[in-house]
């Protein structure tokens, strides 16, 4: 199977109070832009989180694909808290009508570092936790670190903790290359460094001076990326997204214009 793209809601999530139950449009939306699937995080469901039955058949009509799905949650303590587990739970349960999906992973970034060991080691145990109980019901996970100033894994540093600590049984890696850059770190050195863990990516582009902007017009090399994994073989998918201004005022202009640099820097 070939490299499939598709696009991530929160470009539309910046703006979340006024799309936050706008997902069906969205969705056409992505159709226009020539995405195959999406990748919601869970606030984004709105009127399917009760319903995937409705989801699936609202996908089928749009010849769209759910290719992941990402839970983000604190994850602040040793285990998991009770609420945690259930919204987990629930989500596990959520995607055994889309077999084939990833469950991604984003921890909920924090105000500082303060105790990173201590919060990284919680963070993984969690996860770990998770995944085990989602790779029982055959699915996919993946976790995704982020880069805000909170974050407890955004350095290389912290990318070689996060990788020895997670359980590569149950768990891979979603690098997104914008989040890699925001760290400081050359996303595509990261990418041949954890390709082996590669199970989901997400695409997005920053300037030299730490700008997020429309894809293209950055700093990173994502056609050289595309390249690579597809010399080594990643035949999973790259959810597109943007966190620029622009993205924030108007997401479907800029998922529009996203949609023609794929089409035309990578031929899809």
């Amino acid at each position: 199977m070939a490299i499939r793209f598709g696009f991530q809601t929160y470009t539309w999530q910046m703006s979340y109070d006024r799309y936050r139950d706008e997902l069906p449009a969205i969705l056409d939306v992505i159709r226009e832009a020539g995405g195959a699937g999406v990748e919601p995080e869970v606030c984004m469901l709105g009127p399917y989180r009760h319903d995937p039955q409705r989801l699936r058949e609202d996908l089928g009509g749009k010849g769209l694909t759910l290719g992941a799905l990402c839970l983000a949650l604190p994850w602040l303590h040793e285990r998991e808290t009770e609420e945690e587990r259930l919204e987990a739970d629930s989500i596990v349960d959520f995607l055994q009508v889309f077999p084939g999906t990833v469950l991604t992973f984003v921890q909920l970034p924090g105000q500082d570092r303060r105790d990173l060991s201590e919060r990284q080691a919680r963070v993984i145990a969690c996860v770990n936790a998770v995944a085990q109980r989602a790779h029982a019901q055959g699915i996919v996970c993946a976790y995704h670190p982020n880069s805000p100033a909170g974050s407890v894994f955004r350095t290389k540093e912290d990318y070689k903790v996060l990788m020895d600590g997670l359980d590569s049984r149950y768990c891979g890696y979603a690098p997104d290359t914008g989040h890699i850059a925001g760290g400081g770190m050359d996303a595509h050195d990261i990418f041949r460094t954890y390709r082996s863990a590669i199970r989901h990516v997400h695409f997005k582009d920053r300037n030299a001076a730490g700008q997020w902007t429309a894809m293209g017009e950055g700093c990173i090399d994502h056609p050289r990326i595309v390249r690579e994994l597809r010399d080594f073989g990643y035949d999973g998918w790259i959810m597109v997204e943007e966190e620029s201004a622009a993205a924030e005022a108007d997401p479907d202009r800029v998922t529009l214009q996203n949609g023609v640099y794929v089409r035309e820097a990578f031929g899809s």
